[in-house]
């Protein structure tokens, strides 16, 4: 199961709300902050480099609210080349108007978007380990 880190918004750093973690544990994922989750307000939701770079997530989702994503703003933070969802590239975007209100698009539409971008995660290290033990 991968580590996600749920970005709500870039500044400052805040972490996904409840149902969002919920959302990825249904998806097959593991919550990179689950303490936080519980926090209703964004400003108890804040996270730093330092938390993020600690949590190593495997996959890092985007979701600025009113804004675009930007994976290399993400990527260029001091220290997180070291993160895996970096290294290996994967830093996804979900449109905040299908998961950051709660509601049945966030139920169905915020939900596969989070399944989506697991099972890709899952065909990739497959995908690796097939390969990897091939050159053995």
């Amino acid at each position: 199961r991968p580590r996600i880190y749920f970005e709500e918004w870039d500044e400052p750093m805040i972490s996904g709300i409840g149902w969002v973690s919920e959302l990825i544990e249904i998806a097959g994922g593991v919550e990179a902050f689950p303490d936080l989750a519980t926090r209703k307000s964004a400003p108890e939701r804040i996270v730093t480099n330092e938390d993020v770079i600690a949590a190593r997530p495997d996959i890092i989702i985007g979701s600025w609210c009113g804004k675009k994503f930007v994976p290399g703003r993400v990527q260029e933070r001091p220290g997180f080349g070291q993160i895996p969802a970096v290294r290996d590239g994967f830093l996804r975007e979900i449109k905040s108007t299908i998961i950051l209100q709660p509601g049945p698009a966030a139920l169905t539409d915020g939900l596969a978007a989070i399944e989506a971008i697991v099972a890709e995660w899952l065909e990739t290290r497959a995908a690796a380990g097939a390969a990897t033990a091939a050159q053995t």
